[in-house]
């Protein structure tokens, strides 16, 4: 039951207008804070990561319900090649990035469909790389690190009345984590050592 609610995409149309015009002419409102941590677990390239709270401008969004976590670690072929005692397999961090990318193109034609009125009868994108370890295990320089993926395509397999594929593009293009993986974004690193850590507290 809509209760007279215009829907589109799962999107009730009238709010989503409503979102758009107050954050037009609202440019900063609406801000995310986001985050995520990993701890690691005593064995090499396994990690425990955790995504909890976020902030929506000055609000911090927090419930047990979005405690998610996510065992890190790597391929058991490739773990047992290189010497780790008793691997397991674990989604690997670069699979989870791969995953999160997308998931997020998804998200980026979705919305951008509902908006404009499009229907979607079938949405899948697919994304692939070629992953050079080097740089990682130290056999190649750090300045190197920009030739350690090669081949980077996504694939999107989509099917509706009326799609324009330029459009469509265009809309992909708009997915947060495109942005995050496509331009550069500068990585404010934070080393604290033991000493360090006990003095914040």
């Amino acid at each position: 039951m809509t209760d007279g609610r215009q829907l589109s995409h799962g999107i009730d149309l009238e709010t989503l207008e409503e979102f758009a015009t107050h954050a037009a002419e609202n440019p900063d409102a609406h801000w995310l804070g986001l985050k995520a941590s990993a701890t690691y677990e005593g064995t090499a390239a396994h990690s425990l990561a955790k995504v909890d709270s976020y902030e929506i401008d000055d609000e911090t969004i927090s419930r047990e319900t979005r405690e998610y976590t996510v065992p890190y670690g790597g391929w058991k072929e490739v773990l047992d090649a290189v010497g780790w005692v008793g691997a397991t397999d674990r989604i690997e961090p670069v699979e989870a990035a791969l995953s999160a990318l997308a998931a997020c193109i998804n998200v980026g034609i979705s919305i951008n469909a509902a908006a404009n009125g499009v229907a979607i009868d079938h949405l899948e994108t697919r994304v692939r790389t070629d992953f050079d370890p080097r740089v990682l295990f130290s056999l190649k320089e750090l300045k190197e690190a920009d030739s350690a993926f090669q081949n980077l395509t996504a694939e999107v397999e989509i099917e509706g009345e009326d799609l324009d594929q330029d459009l469509v593009d265009e809309w992909a293009r708009r997915a947060p984590v495109y942005t995050l993986v496509s331009l550069a974004q500068d990585v404010d690193m934070n080393i604290k050592t033991a000493a360090e850590v006990t003095g914040d507290d």
